[in-house]
Parts: C-alpha cells; sequence; structure tokens
C-alpha cells in the first residue's frame, strides 16, 4: 500500500512539473544598440506600436512579453527598420551596430536561427541587386533562368535551416515566403519593365508561377516580401495594354486603377488595408498631382476599411498643404551645436534659406550633399545651407564636422523625428526645403540631389 501511494505521489509531482513546462512562457526580447542614432528601439505589429524600449545606460535594452500573438514584428532604430519572426517561448537577444544597421544585425537565444535566416536572405538580396539590375536587359527566358537558379540556391538553404530547426508551421511559412516572394516579385519587375507587348502566349508562360502563390494571406500582410510582390502583381494588372509603366505610375489615374484592382483581385482584409495605405501613400506623395488628390481619396475611402487608415492619409493630405508656395514654415524644436534645444524660426536671418537633410546612418549621402553645398554656394552666396541631422548629435558627430571642417552655426539636429518629420513631411533624405528671409516657404518639396533643384535656386 505504501508502495502504491508512494508511486502516486511521484506521478502527480511529475504531471506537476509537465504542466509547468507546458504553460506558456511567453516571449522575451532584449539586445544591444552600438553606436546608436537615437535613445530607443520601437517594436511594431503591422502598423502599430507594441512599446518604445529606452536604451539604458549600457545601450541595452530588453522586456518579456506575456500576451504577443505569434507573427511578424518590425524592430525599428530610427531610422532604420528590420523584420523580426516572433513565437511563444522565444528568447531572442540581438546585437546592432547602428552605424551599419542590417550588415552587423546577429541573433542569439531561442528563434535566433530563424531570424538570421531572414537577414541572411535580405543581405543575399542586396547583393543581388546590382547584378540582378543588369540583367533586365536580357531575353525573359535567359532572365528566367537566371532567377530560377537563385531561387533554387535559395530553397536549398532553406531546407538545410528547417532540417536542423524543425521549424514551426508559421516559421515555415515566413522563411519560405521571404525568397520565394522576392523573387517572384523581381519576376512582376520585369514583366513591367519588358512585357507590354507579350503575346497572351508569353504572359501564360511567364506568369506559370502565379498559379501556386496566394494573393489574401493576412499571415503576411506586413512582410516586406510578399507586400512588395502583390504591389507589383497589381501594377501589373493595372496597366492599360502598351501603356508604359514609368509614365503611368506618375499619374493618379493609374493609382486609382490600382486601388480597382485591389478591390477586385486582393482577399484578406489586413492586406487589402495594408496596401490600399500603401498606394494612397504613393499618390498624396506625389505632388505634382496634389490638383487631383481629392478625387483619389474619395475612391480610397471606398476601398479602405480601416478608420485609423484614412485618418492617417487625410492628415498627411492635410500636413502637405501646410508645406506649401506662401505658408509659413512649421515649427520644431531643433538642437543646435552646443545642444540647446532652439526653434526652427529663429534659422532665418533674412537671407533665403535651404534646409537639407542627413542621417548618422549614411554618411556617404552626407559627404555627398555637403561636397554640393560647397558647389552651390559658391553659386549662390546670398543663399545659407542649412543641414539638419534626423537623429540627435553626439560625441561622434562632432569629431567628424570638426574633421571635416564644417560650420556647426549651419548644423541642426531634429530632437523628436516622429513630430517633426510629419511636421515638414520627411519622407526621403534627399529633400530639401527652401524659405525666404522671414521663413515663408518658397520650395517645401524639392529633391536636394536633383540637378534641376538648381534652376529653383537661380530664382531667388
Amino acid at each position: 500500500m505504501k508502495k502504491v501511494l508512494l508511486g502516486l505521489i511521484i506521478l502527480i509531482i511529475l504531471l506537476g512539473c509537465n504542466s509547468k513546462n507546458n504553460e506558456p512562457s511567453g516571449i522575451f526580447l532584449g539586445g544591444q544598440i552600438v553606436n546608436p542614432s537615437s535613445r530607443n528601439v520601437t517594436l511594431y505589429q503591422g502598423t502599430n506600436i507594441i512599446e518604445m524600449l529606452e536604451l539604458n545606460s549600457d545601450l541595452k535594452f530588453k522586456r518579456k512579453y506575456d500576451s504577443l500573438s505569434n507573427g511578424i514584428y518590425k524592430l525599428e532604430h530610427l531610422p532604420e527598420y528590420q523584420t523580426l519572426l516572433l513565437e511563444e517561448n522565444d528568447s531572442i537577444w540581438v546585437r546592432i551596430n547602428a552605424a551599419a544597421f542590417d550588415e552587423s544585425i546577429v541573433y542569439s537565444g531561442i528563434g535566433a536561427s530563424k531570424n538570421n535566416f531572414l537577414i541572411e536572405l535580405f543581405l543575399k538580396k542586396e547583393s543581388e541587386s546590382e547584378y540582378l539590375s543588369s540583367k533586365y536587359s536580357s531575353d525573359k527566358k535567359i532572365f528566367q533562368k537566371i532567377i530560377d537558379s537563385l531561387l533554387l540556391e535559395k530553397k536549398k538553404l532553406w531546407i538545410q535551416m528547417d532540417s536542423i530547426n524543425k521549424l514551426s508551421p508559421i516559421a515555415q511559412k515566413v522563411t519560405q515566403a521571404a525568397y520565394i516572394y522576392q523573387y517572384a516579385n523581381i519576376k512582376e519587375r520585369y514583366a513591367l519593365l519588358r512585357g507590354s507587348q507579350w503575346t497572351p502566349e508569353e504572359d501564360s508562360l511567364f506568369f506559370s508561377y502565379r498559379r501556386f502563390l496566394n494573393f489574401g494571406d493576412n499571415d503576411l500582410a506586413f512582410f516586406d516580401p510578399y507586400v512588395n510582390y502583390v504591389i507589383n502583381y497589381i501594377n501589373q494588372n493595372a496597366l492599360n495594354p502598351g501603356e508604359s509603366y514609368f509614365k503611368a505610375k506618375e499619374t493618379t489615374d493609374f493609382n486609382i486603377r490600382r486601388l480597382e484592382v485591389l478591390d477586385k483581385l486582393i482577399n484578406g482584409r489586413l492586406l487589402r488595408n495594408n496596401i490600399a495605405r500603401a498606394i494612397a501613400f504613393e499618390e498624396i506623395l506625389t505632388f505634382k498631382n496634389h490638383s487631383q488628390h481629392e478625387l483619389f481619396l474619395q475612391y480610397y475611402a471606398t476601398v479602405n476599411n480601416s478608420p485609423s487608415y484614412l485618418s492617417e492619409v487625410l492628415t498627411l493630405h492635410k500636413d502637405i498643404n501646410t508645406m506649401g508656395y506662401g505658408k509659413a514654415l512649421p515649427k520644431i524644436q531643433l538642437q543646435n551645436s552646443s545642444r540647446l534645444t532652439v526653434n526652427s524660426a529663429s534659422i532665418p536671418d533674412g537671407r533665403p534659406s535651404v534646409f537639407y537633410f542627413w542621417s548618422q546612418t549614411q554618411m556617404n549621402q552626407y559627404r555627398n550633399s555637403l561636397e554640393r553645398v560647397k558647389i552651390l554656394q559658391k553659386q549662390h552666396p546670398n543663399i545659407r545651407f542649412v543641414g539638419i541631422c534626423i537623429q540627435p548629435f553626439n560625441a561622434l558627430v562632432d569629431q567628424i564636422q570638426k574633421m571635416m571642417e564644417i560650420n556647426s552655426e549651419d548644423q541642426f539636429a531634429l530632437i523628436d523625428f516622429e513630430k517633426s518629420s510629419k511636421a515638414w513631411v520627411l519622407t526621403l533624405l534627399n529633400k530639401s526645403i527652401i524659405v525666404d528671409g522671414k521663413g515663408i516657404i518658397i520650395e517645401g518639396f524639392g529633391n536636394f540631389s536633383d540637378p534641376k533643384f538648381e534652376k529653383t535656386l537661380n530664382n531667388l
């Protein structure tokens, strides 16, 4: 009898231990940012912020989550971000050097392998881009062989990785989608550039891969390789026979047609809303179409069923209006080289001013901008050229500017990127803003790297 009781007690203890082991343990995420460009990292699911995590004195962050769903997330350290796949029981540590963001990312811990695989694929895509761009002039059969060869190479890598890690179904889907849709997207891009005169038979042969792909997968609704593919699939179907894609994509009519194709062919509420939002942003940020945006927005409102996305797009449209010719440049808070906070309204000094932008993570772009400033200053000595760093200054920036003998009085930094980029509609680093001596906007959406930009300066 005692042996029976002892056996029952041991069984109960073992079952209790097993039940504890089977309890969800949540998700741990932590890491370290070397050479940070800001003091925070932000975790997103879709377009929703899960949490903004502040770096401590050791430039580290960490957080345990008990209620995150399995799926795709985005880890952002402004102005960069990277995709992250998180699942229950993951315990992931990431190390990033912000000076070389993507190239430096390394994950460790439980759940690291699938994320390191995603980074590996991303970097391979980046390294292949120049090679592939030189092949767009090739015959479609040759181009297809090149893509199929690259696809097979990635498939072998995936099989090897999957056999070692025994991925879950969602991890299998995402990691496979990372290379399958990447190369499907390249084929769609090739067809956009080269396929307008193809016969129906040629279309059928080239696009045969489409029948194996999904056009309504909400699990992938915010996964860049998948979203980019679906957008280019829509682009292809929105083109009229014989129409040039490069000419069409700049028109409001084409973007309305894209929404029509989306409404007809794409399933899945999350995916539809996300892609409609992307199309809307492209249209609203095509500033030369501003007079037609009201027409576009009317159609967008019938396709989109996300109130928050509609509000976001309408707000952007409103913000663009505030950056129009003759308007006072919206006031934002800036940091000067002495680390003091100044109001942007204090910068105009009676001379016309040109604002150009740069990032600490893209120093080559900064150097190119400075070279351009030197040339333009000689041609236009009456104009002040003001550099705006999109991250707060740090000691490394001080050293670089001193070494390059840059006039610190003409250098400022954004204190709050989110608020400032919204106020000035800052979406690209090559943007430039021109104001008169009193801070009144002359050009709110200049392109600092465009040779035509100089013509605007000649009229000042």
